[in-house]
């Protein structure tokens, strides 16, 4: 899957062709717009080849307009991922060095979308709960606060790591559910629970997140209020 920013050559082989072939590319990008690239062919017709830029995430239309011998309309989509680790809202208390440091080993390769996951998790669960020093970005000022709060989104990813699951899909499920003859049924926990994925595991903190948080060190800089799960 290629990423935002990739340059890609896009390719059509048509068949048959001779000398009346004629191949163009119209590309519309996700936000609708549409442009034209420069289309080449270097053995009399059969290969088309044309340069793009994917300049945004998302899906991509690639639409081929062959006249003459071998006439044709060939639509092509593709699917673009942001760049690694960037995106709208991006922010993270943690870099991947930070979390390979925690692992003691080389992070996985979603590594930076997994820290800013675990950060979004404890803004919410845990850090509005908590006093501390600020700044104008809402970023701890004070550095042993800061590390300490690190560490505990790279606790978070340990977690998720470790139980294979960090967006809660495991603990999903399903109510009471009837398909024709057949009757489906969940004992445990509710049913809003189970199809929402609140009572998995990767829902809950990290038992590691409130020992970082409630380190010695941190006396008189960080006090960790009563924090109150909402399942």
């Amino acid at each position: 899957m290629p990423d935002v920013g990739d340059v890609v050559t896009a390719q059509l082989l048509v068949t048959p062709y001779d000398a009346t072939t004629v191949a163009t590319l119209t590309v519309t990008a996700p936000d609708g717009t549409t442009s034209t690239p420069v289309t080449a062919t270097v053995d009399s017709g059969q290969t088309w080849t044309a340069p793009l830029t994917y300049t945004a995430a998302g899906v991509w239309l690639l639409r081929w307009t062959v006249t003459g011998t071998g006439s044709s309309v060939e639509n092509e989509q593709v699917s673009v991922a942001p760049t690694p680790g960037t995106g709208p809202g991006y922010r993270s208390y943690a870099t991947t060095t930070d979390l390979a440091n925690y692992l003691r080993a080389a992070p996985p390769l979603d590594a930076a979308g997994l820290l800013a996951d675990a950060s979004r998790m404890l803004d919410t669960m845990v850090l509005a709960y908590c006093r501390y020093d600020v700044d104008d970005a809402s970023m701890p000022t004070d550095l042993d606060v800061a590390a300490a709060i690190g560490r505990a989104v790279c606790a978070q990813v340990a977690w998720w790591d470790e139980i294979g699951d960090h967006t809660g899909a495991a603990g999903a499920g399903y109510g009471n559910v009837s398909i024709g003859s057949v009757a489906l049924g969940r004992t445990t926990g509710s049913a809003s629970a189970s199809a929402s994925g609140g009572d998995a595991a990767a829902r809950q903190i990290a038992p590691q997140v409130w020992d970082e948080l409630r380190a010695p060190s941190l006396h008189d800089k960080l006090f960790v209020g009563a924090v109150t799960v909402p399942w």
